[in-house]
């Protein structure tokens, strides 16, 4: 997993670790390293299949076992929903027309039901077309986080507690997938509603880090932007179509959740920016030695496409471009993994 021309010195810790997990046979459940290393999964709509892509590569060099657990928001959710069932190799599925126009319904506007039909794609395409099993989602030693939105606090909520089973499972898919007017109505699960989990934290790596990371690989569906200093973006207004949303579909719902979802913008470029920091900050532990302690600073590396990678919008369904699309995120990871 060193990549050509790299040596043991400059390679980013998350990399290190799971080259030495991968290299040692360990698995999760049976860690001797004392570390948590956590998969996060940005989603995006149909962008998510750069990420899928990047999760098919993960699992075609058979690293999915070197994590201990998996944080996915909307897209992203279902893609590590589908790495951690009996059957990862249908990730590839992403650039299927016939996933696509599951999910993607335009008509859909003039019937009064959402463009993007996510209870269509999880409760019939995943259920009677493609089937997932469930169950070895739910079986997997690596534990698996899909994230959502609580309509009513506006916090990011991980779906975990609630998956007591495979309908649980599906409702959760479905709930970190409902954005607000393109996805219909939010989801009740384990008594609460929720929606998209990018209302609140599209890039999952909080969450991770909260719940006791320490190395954490970040599968980005968006090429590097230009970087912009962490902190809050005072000044920043909301777009008009994030106005027209929060005034419409998320009427009557409490203002924290308005409040979440207008600062969307500014929240994804404080997270591009603490991100890249990140990226550079995360050179190998140099004391390594059986039995150190590891560090208190947590290491984090994203994962992007190429910058001339395919433009895949949330609602692209064309064949050519997603399959451009899967591509580009396998070969970002092939990149990375050497």
């Amino acid at each position: 997993m060193l990549r050509e021309g790299s040596t043991a010195e400059d390679r980013h810790d998350v990399l290190r670790v799971i080259a030495d997990r991968s290299r040692d046979g360990s698995r999760p459940g049976r860690r001797h390293d004392g570390l948590r290393v956590a998969l996060v999964v940005e989603g995006g709509g149909m962008r998510g299949t750069v990420s899928a892509g990047m999760a098919l590569a993960l699992h075609e060099a058979g690293a999915t076992d070197a994590f201990d657990a998996v944080y996915g928001a909307s897209a992203g959710a279902i893609t590590g929903a589908w790495l951690l069932s009996s059957a990862p190799e249908n990730l590839a599925g992403w650039a299927e027309p016939m996933y696509a126009r599951a999910m993607i319904r335009p008509v859909n506007v003039w019937r009064g039901r959402p463009v993007v039909d996510v209870r269509h794609l999880v409760e019939h395409l995943y259920c009677e077309v493609a089937p997932m099993d469930f169950d070895s989602v739910l079986a997997n030693p690596v534990t698996y986080h899909p994230l959502a939105t609580d309509a009513h606090t506006g916090a990011s909520t991980d779906l975990r507690p609630y998956l007591t089973g495979p309908v649980e499972l599906r409702l959760a898919l479905r709930a970190s997938a409902a954005l607000p007017f393109l996805a219909g109505p939010p989801v009740e699960l384990g008594g609460r509603v929720f929606y998209d989990a990018g209302l609140a934290e599209s890039i999952p790596y909080r969450t991770a880090l909260a719940q006791g990371a320490t190395h954490v690989l970040v599968l980005r569906s968006r090429p590097a932007v230009r970087p912009s200093p962490p902190g809050p973006r005072a000044g920043r207004r909301p777009s008009h179509g994030a106005r027209f949303v929060a005034a419409t579909a998320l009427r009557g719902y409490p203002k924290a959740l308005h409040e979440a979802f207008l600062a969307r913008d500014s929240r994804l470029l404080e997270d591009d920016a603490l991100l890249t920091a990140y990226d550079r900050s995360g050179l190998p532990v140099r004391d390594a030695r059986p039995g150190a302690a590891p560090s208190a600073q947590p290491a984090v590396l994203s994962v992007r496409p190429s910058p001339d990678s395919p433009r895949v919008g949330r609602l692209t369904r064309d064949g050519r471009t997603l399959e451009a699309a899967l591509e580009a995120g396998r070969e970002a990871v092939r990149r990375l993994l050497g």
